[in-house]
């Protein structure tokens, strides 16, 4: 495992994720929006939001689910993510007073658990806003990293979520910094290198420990 973000590390370099925001709740809307879409689409979203004044926990659950829908459109399924939107503010204030500080104050099981039983808030959605709003030391697993990791014979293809998170969670140490640069270099490796349909393994830089990429370099 530290092989791997070694090598990975050396590659690409830092990628200073989050993409820039402006704060724990702009980390929140996003990682709700950019569910099932690019974070260039969240962007055009997050711009329409930001010119309405709505970006603050108050605005936002004051705010018309109807209005909100037509403003984050540009993120695809606008409807059902501004009902996620509704719901996470809606809890936001029931249970916190519309604190983030008073939400994040949480130990870290508890606050996961809460936010999973939010409308809308899956494993991934719940643990990118755990490590990259609440800066606590959780690892986010997605499509690229079970894909990486069953190609280097780490995890099973058929993998679920908690099981590929146990084993970072396992290996690695719990450093929020870590976790947080480790994900964003799976990501820049999964987009633009170990594709799906296509893998570039020629030109990764994991494929002397790689099973899939040592095979495709015999062959050629």
């Amino acid at each position: 495992m530290n092989e791997v973000y070694s090598r990975l590390f050396t590659r690409f370099g830092p990628q200073h994720w989050w993409p820039q925001t402006d704060g724990a709740f702009e980390i929140i809307v996003g990682a709700i929006l950019t569910q099932n879409t690019s974070w260039t689409n969240v962007e055009k979203a997050m711009a329409n939001l930001r010119h309405a004044d709505l970006l603050t926990p108050d605005a936002l659950n004051g705010a018309m689910e109807k209005r909100l829908a037509t403003l984050i459109r540009p993120s695809g399924c606008f409807n059902l993510k501004a009902k996620k939107l509704k719901a996470f503010t809606r809890f936001l204030f029931e249970k916190h007073h519309g604190k983030l500080a008073h939400l994040f104050k949480q130990d870290l099981a508890i606050l996961r658990d809460e936010l999973l039983a939010v409308y809308g808030i899956g494993p991934e959605t719940a643990d990118s806003i755990i490590l990259y709003a609440a800066e606590k030391p959780i690892f986010v697993v997605d499509a690229y990293t079970r894909r990486i990791f069953a190609r280097l014979e780490l995890v099973r293809e058929d993998v679920t979520y908690d099981e590929t998170q146990h084993l970072f969670m396992e290996k690695l140490p719990h450093h929020t910094a870590m976790f947080n640069e480790y994900h964003a270099l799976v990501v820049a490796l999964g987009k633009d290198i170990c594709k799906k349909n296509k893998p570039r393994c020629d030109v990764c830089p994991l494929i002397k420990i790689c099973h899939m990429g040592n095979n495709a370099e015999s062959v050629t």
